[in-house]
């Protein structure tokens, strides 16, 4: 049964992608008054979420520490995570859910291992502080200030290649349509080898599920700061549209400082901080992931990327990436719908 699921979930996820989530899905998460109890250097500003607060002072403290010369554990990095947050009593679970069933020990890293002089590193970083609503947020501009300090630093992002969104009356602001179009380019663009990083700040939700796909009969979302006129994004949507089209040799890193955000991106795999003592811990198939569903999804994305292609080739414009991405998506339909039939 493992083996069959590791096999049809690689099938149709074809880029090594890993999230961390501020919570679990059923619980919210929490703004932060003064990020510096989490005596992060030189924070952007005195509000944050708990999330990312706790997640840049365990890797700056980890890189500072003169007793520590290798990097934590993705395991160490989320306990540490729950530590910390627990001592500002913070009641949540941090989660990490991910493409593939990756061995917790492996050391923390955001840039491809695989990377050579001519890959990229790019990242879209949204912080959406929902300015003049009601809800309106303190902390998350400084949130995504705050990681693309830590990324330039510490990973070597350039500038030019991180795209902000943030409802500042500077940067662009984060619509959902602005919000859909830079995860799309950011999958569309990114190359094997290359580096991904996506952060969000802000709002997150659950709507009763619109197709009959999720087990607990909701689907999770994101809050785009137009989503009274525009709507929230779903989880199904950024699976389809993000996740799905980045291809093979991508290494994806997400960070979701939001609530109800522990499956936001569907991904096959999680492992949750909860506390409790576990001295081999272990990546859990996620229940609401579905091969077949997922294939079903792959299969609807395929014309509308070739219909793209199509489309550009007749402006005359270079298409590379969907049409790699078609390609890569034909197998995938063909070696999974022979089993639609028997689920």
């Amino acid at each position: 049964m493992g083996s069959n699921f590791d096999s049809q979930a690689a099938e149709v996820i074809h880029c090594d992608c890993r999230m961390i989530s501020g919570c679990e899905d059923s619980q919210t998460s929490a703004d932060v008054g003064n990020v510096g109890q989490f005596q992060l250097p030189n924070p952007a500003g005195r509000s944050g979420g708990a999330c990312t607060s706790a997640l840049l002072n365990v890797l700056y403290n980890k890189k500072s520490s003169a007793v520590t010369t290798s990097e934590p554990s993705f395991v160490e990095v989320l306990r540490q995570m729950r530590n910390d947050l627990q001592k500002g009593r913070f009641t949540q679970n941090p989660q990490l859910s991910s493409s593939r069933k990756m061995d917790l020990s492996t050391p923390f890293h955001i840039v491809n291992r695989d990377a050579d002089i001519n890959s990229t590193r790019r990242a879209v970083l949204i912080g959406i502080n929902y300015v003049g609503q009601q809800g309106q947020l303190s902390g998350c501009h400084n949130d995504a200030m705050n990681i693309k300090k830590y990324l330039m630093e510490c990973h070597g992002f350039e500038e030019s290649n991180i795209q902000m969104l943030m409802d500042d009356g500077r940067s662009t602001n984060p619509t959902r349509k602005n919000i859909m179009n830079a995860l799309q380019r950011l999958a569309l663009e990114s190359q094997p080898g290359d580096s991904v990083f996506f952060h969000y700040s802000g709002h997150g939700g659950s709507l009763p599920d619109d197709n009959g796909d999720e087990e607990d009969g909701m689907d999770e979302t994101l809050i785009p700061v137009d989503f009274k006129s525009a709507g929230q994004i779903r989880d199904d949507e950024l699976f389809e549209k993000f996740i799905i089209p980045i291809q093979e040799g991508v290494t994806v890193t997400c960070l979701m400082d939001c609530c109800h955000s522990g499956s936001v991106l569907d991904l096959p795999y999680m492992f949750t901080a909860d506390g409790k003592p576990n001295s081999n811990p272990q990546m859990q198939q996620n229940s609401k992931f579905n091969c077949v569903k997922m294939a079903k999804v792959a299969m609807r994305v395929l014309p509308a990327a070739m219909n793209a292609w199509q489309k550009a080739s007749r402006q005359g414009n270079a298409a590379a990436g969907c049409m790699t991405f078609c390609m890569a998506m034909a197998p995938v339909v063909q070696s999974l719908a022979k089993d639609w039939g028997r689920t």
